[in-house]
């Protein structure tokens, strides 16, 4: 992977976001620098939704204003406000007013790579959903659609539906789901569909090097977590432990992007840098894999942690 694999997460332009944020969300016009900055860095893509406040309609301002040709992908808002009984002229009305909103917001007419912020709206109102949105890619509205997903029972169920060209998942050196469960390999022989994983750093849990920032799950032992990944760090002879995670995520062959979320200009300097770095090798890696402690699941899904952590 090089620098055009570095995918720039914007959830933090738009809304306050992750644990380890010291900085909150900043001003528009810091924004807009900032996203200016990545494109004048060789960054390609960015990662957006609907449901990240201000964020696409910060981008559409930043690219509006240079000559940007890269990939702007973005997620289908949460549709709440749907019911079981929602009748399905209803719904089609919701999803295509979701898309000519992030459309308008973005600047393009049409969208790049759509997805859905939800995996089960694949087959949830019969598909209806899922549906409305093939049939706005044969309108020439979106180029691309696809599925974030939260475990491997969603990405086994995205790889199953047809007209999907795009999963995003969440992937760091404690989740040992995916290789597991298979979806690895599955995703490998899948060369038509576009991987990118986010949360490699865990929301910053993983590159801070800090225990205390570690929500309150039982079975989790955050200093044994934070010494074994200082331990690889210094064997494999890593510049950090963000460096480390970016290492060992770029080895894998079967993902072909990483969304890394960033709001300060230092940081977007620092992870440009890391993606010049090297990756592990076969190797290094299974030995990261193998001297980690196994965690338990509720801590590699944020959604889980307890409110109070």
């Amino acid at each position: 992977m090089t620098t055009q694999d570095l995918i720039l997460g914007t959830v933090q332009l738009g809304v306050p976001y992750g644990i380890a944020n010291r900085s909150g969300m900043p001003q528009e016009a810091e924004a807009v620098a900032l996203i200016r900055s990545a494109i004048g860095a060789g960054v390609t893509t960015f990662d957006t939704a609907r449901a990240y406040g201000e964020s696409e309609a910060r981008i559409g301002k930043a690219v509006a204003g240079v000559d940007f040709k890269g990939t702007i992908i973005t997620k289908l808002r949460p549709l709440t406000d749907l019911t079981i009984n929602t009748p399905p002229d209803e719904i089609e009305q919701s999803v295509r007013e979701e898309v000519e909103t992030s459309s308008r917001f973005l600047g393009q007419k049409t969208l790049d790579c759509l997805l859905l912020h939800r995996a089960d709206y694949l087959t949830g109102w019969n598909g209806k959903i899922w549906q409305v949105l093939q049939a706005l890619v044969r309108d020439g509205k979106i180029k691309r659609i696809g599925a974030s997903v939260q475990s491997p029972e969603e990405a086994k169920l995205a790889l199953e539906t047809q007209g999907v060209s795009h999963i995003q998942l969440p992937l760091n050196m404690l989740d040992y789901r995916w290789r597991e469960a298979g979806v690895d390999r599955l995703l490998e022989a899948r060369p038509d569909i576009t991987v990118h994983a986010r949360s490699l750093y865990l929301q910053g849990l993983l590159s801070a090097g800090d225990a205390a920032l570690f929500p309150n799950i039982e079975g989790v032992d955050a200093a044994a977590i934070i010494e074994a990944l200082s331990k690889c760090r210094t064997e494999l002879g890593r510049s950090s432990l963000a460096d480390l995670c970016i290492s060992w995520a770029r080895s894998l062959g079967w993902v072909n992007g990483l969304v890394i979320g960033m709001e300060t200009e230092p940081q977007l300097q620092d992870n440009v840098k890391l993606f010049s770095a090297s990756v592990l090798t076969q190797d290094e890696r299974s030995y990261v894999e193998t001297s980690l402690p196994r965690v338990p699941e509720a801590l590699l899904n944020p959604a889980l942690w307890p409110n109070n952590s």
